[in-house]
């Protein structure tokens, strides 16, 4: 049974509060199957995310089988399925993967045949078998909603809650979608809720649930609306409600409520108050489910692979094309040193070239940075803010934000080793950069790409969406060069207010320090910026690794569902 005594919701707008619902009382058995209808912007997905636990009310209190979910709790994850507007499975994936994905993430099984069993019974029960390897993004809507009942069926929740399933879909579609529904409600231990606009397929529910402005207008049986509201079919309610004001109706109601119950009674389903739900399964099973998933997805975008591939074999080439005609002056610094202090022609000859070759060596290097912080800002941008809305929905369901944080670490890391080490070992091949020691010079590099991507990691996890996200990462890149003050020196007041933040600065500043003496001697005298030690460039980028980190499970922590 689900009970909602006095619930009242309010959001501020300016300085006024304004009441999405008020005063929403209302008892529903399970083995019942209800809609909530309304005209648009009456309340009705509002109060489906207050029964999810999505949105939190401002008064009144919420039962589920005599427990008050409003002071013990919600429910359990694996008791309840929220079917979103939105879609919640991966284009990239076949429809069958996406189940079982929901499986591995929700449903704990006793064995492989478990699992697998599992998987067949839902697909069966939502008429996906037959078109269980096809790849989501090729779907009719009527399929794709299907697979969101389906997603959500893994647990065999007590509770399901659909909102506007059925929106978009052409008649034939959408009396399936309803029938589908009505049959999973006839389980004596569920509850059906399904948020609708449309008035059609009403003869399939057991109770229809009538909001206006946030109040409850009518609820009660289907074939009772007409000759409650007085019109001669079920479309003609929305226009019969703009004829009274909401609190009008909602008084009508509350004063006929009672009577209208006895001689018009809503079906019930006696069922006891014990209820069968799976188990969430542990944080290991959770992390390797999402790690392969999102590799399984990465190799299945040709896009997302070509441009990978090009990052990695273009980047490199560009900074030895751009530095070839300086490649040969790297291998000769020795030889250009005069042999006497009395050549004063010779010295200062030798001088100008090597000062040279310190700019040389020192632009080499800041454009290995540079073009790492773009790949750091490629690889993450859009990670999380591209499938905030999935990800918000596996949420609920039960996935641990540490371990969906720590799946996307696991991905990235592994393109991030990658992208830094074959810039390191192609540019050093050819270029033959003079670091003291090529270790330090690839752990300095790799910490800007995996700074970069932690933090773009952390704008992503913020972002409203991923075209936000990538266009707050390319200007953070951006700003990288100018504010770095290895080109152009900054006053010396803006150096030290801006420097730790770019962390392109630490591991430029980090591999000059490291460069063989006679080498480093000369990029000194080329540029008037401040090096800091190699180890504090170690600190530094280690610092941004982890509060990029930190902000993105601050960022996945918080709620962002579409309005």
């Amino acid at each position: 049974m689900l009970e909602l005594k006095d619930i009242r919701f309010t959001i501020q707008k300016r300085n006024d509060e304004v009441a999405l619902l008020d005063q929403i009382d209302l008892r529903v058995p399970t083995g019942h199957f209800m809609a909530i209808v309304g005209p648009s912007g009456c309340g009705k997905s509002t109060l489906l995310k207050l029964i999810a636990g999505i949105n939190q009310e401002t008064s009144g209190s919420i039962f589920w089988n005599g427990r008050n979910l409003s002071e013990e709790g919600d429910l359990e994850a694996s008791e309840i399925g929220y079917v979103p507007q939105f879609s919640i499975a991966y284009d990239a994936l076949t429809v069958e993967e996406n189940v079982e994905a929901s499986v591995r993430l929700r449903a704990k099984t006793s064995s492989r045949e478990a699992f697998h069993q599992l998987v067949d019974n839902v697909l069966a029960s939502t008429g996906l078998s037959a078109i269980r390897d096809r790849p989501v993004r090729v779907l009719s809507g009527g399929q794709r909603r299907r697979l969101s009942l389906a997603l959500e069926l893994v647990t065999e929740p007590v509770l399901l809650l659909c909102d506007e399933v059925t929106s978009g879909l052409d008649p034939k579609s959408e009396h399936e979608i309803v029938e589908l529904m009505y049959q999973l409600s006839r389980n004596e231990h569920r509850l059906v809720v399904n948020v609708t606009h449309s008035l059609a397929n009403l003869d399939l529910y057991d109770s229809v649930l009538v909001l206006d402005a946030g109040r409850i207008v009518y609820h009660g049986p289907p074939r009772a609306l007409e000759h409650y509201f007085s019109v001669e079919k079920a479309e003609d309610v929305y226009p019969r409600l703009a004829k009274r004001d909401a609190g009008e109706w909602a008084g009508s109601w509350a004063k006929h409520r009672d009577a209208y119950y006895a001689s018009q009674p809503v079906r019930h389903i006696d069922a006891p108050d014990v209820s069968v739900s799976a188990t969430t399964p542990g944080a290991f099973a959770q992390f390797f489910a999402l790690f392969f998933r999102r590799w399984r997805i990465f190799f299945r975008d040709r896009g997302q692979l070509f441009l990978q591939f090009s990052i990695l074999a273009v980047f490199p080439f560009l900074v030895v094309i751009f530095d070839l005609d300086g490649v040969d002056q790297l291998q000769r610094l020795s030889e250009s040193v005069p042999a006497t202090k009395a050549e004063f022609e010779a010295e200062t000859e030798a001088m100008t070239f090597n000062l040279n070759l310190g700019g040389i060596v020192s632009g080499l290097v800041m454009f290995q940075v540079i073009l790492l912080t773009l790949m750091g800002s490629n690889n993450s941008a859009r990670e999380i803010a591209g499938e905030r809305q999935i990800f918000e929905k596996e949420k609920l369901g039960g996935v641990r934000p540490s371990v969906y944080v720590g799946s996307k670490v696991a991905f990235l890391s592994v393109l991030v080793l990658m992208q830094s080490f074959w810039m390191t070992v192609f540019v050093q091949a050819i270029c033959e950069i003079p670091s003291q020691s090529m270790m330090p010079h690839f752990l300095l590099l790799l910490l800007v790409n995996a700074g970069m991507t932690a933090i773009c990691l952390g704008i992503s996890s913020l972002a409203r969406t991923a075209d936000q996200a990538s266009l707050l990462s390319i200007y953070l890149v951006g700003f990288q060069l100018p504010l770095s003050g290895a080109v152009l020196a900054l006053p010396a007041w803006a150096g030290w207010l801006t420097r730790p933040f770019i962390s392109a600065y630490w591991s430029w500043a980090g591999i000059m320090d490291g460069m063989e003496r006679d080498y480093f001697r000369y990029i000194k005298e080329v540029t008037d910026t401040w090096l800091g030690p190699m180890w504090l460039g170690f600190v530094v980028l280690g610092l941004h690794v982890i509060v990029g980190l930190l902000v993105a499970y601050i960022g996945v922590k918080r709620p962002k569902w579409e309005n």
